[in-house]
C-alpha cells in the first residue's frame, strides 16, 4: 500500500508541476496581444483560476494520502483520528488556508506534512509574482516591436 500512495504522489506532483510551468510558459499569441494592449484577459483569469484549483487540489489529495500513511495534520493541538471523509475535508481546507493565506494556525501539519506545507506556501507567494512578471514581460516585448 505504502508504494502504491507513493505512485500516486509522483502522479499528482507530475501534474502540478505541469499545470505550474503551463502556466508560467504562457499562453497563446492572441492572449499575450490581448496582454499587451493593456485589456483585460479573461482566458489568462480563468486560467489563474483553474491553475490556483489544481494546485490546491493536488496538495489536498497529497495531504489526504499521507493522512492515510497516519495522522500528519494536528487539529486543535489534539491528535485526533477521524474517519476518510473528515480527513478528505480537512486535508482539503489546509490545502486551501496554506494556498491562499500564510494559514489560522487551527490545523498544523506535523512530520513530513510541514515540507509539503512549505512547498504549497511557497508556491502560493510565486505565482502571483509570476502572474505579474508575464504581464510586465508581454507588455514590454509588444512595445519593444
Amino acid at each position: 500500500m505504502a508504494v502504491l500512495s507513493w505512485i500516486f504522489i509522483g502522479l499528482i506532483v507530475f501534474i502540478l508541476i505541469k499545470s505550474l510551468t503551463g502556466f508560467i510558459k504562457g499562453g497563446s499569441k492572441e492572449t499575450d496581444e490581448r496582454l499587451s494592449e493593456g485589456r483585460f484577459s479573461v482566458e489568462i483569469f480563468y486560467t489563474l483560476l483553474v491553475t490556483y484549483t489544481i494546485v490546491i487540489l493536488g496538495f489536498g489529495l497529497i495531504y489526504f494520502i499521507l493522512s492515510l500513511q497516519g495522522i500528519i495534520l494536528v487539529e486543535g493541538d489534539e491528535l485526533r483520528k477521524v474517519g476518510i471523509i473528515g480527513s478528505l475535508v480537512h486535508s482539503f481546507y489546509f490545502s486551501g488556508v496554506t494556498m491562499l493565506t500564510i494559514g489560522y494556525g487551527d490545523i498544523v501539519p506535523i512530520g513530513i506534512g510541514r515540507l509539503v506545507a512549505l512547498i504549497q506556501a511557497l508556491i502560493g507567494y510565486v505565482l502571483p509574482t509570476a502572474f505579474v512578471l508575464r504581464l510586465v514581460v508581454t507588455t514590454k516585448e509588444k512595445v519593444e516591436d
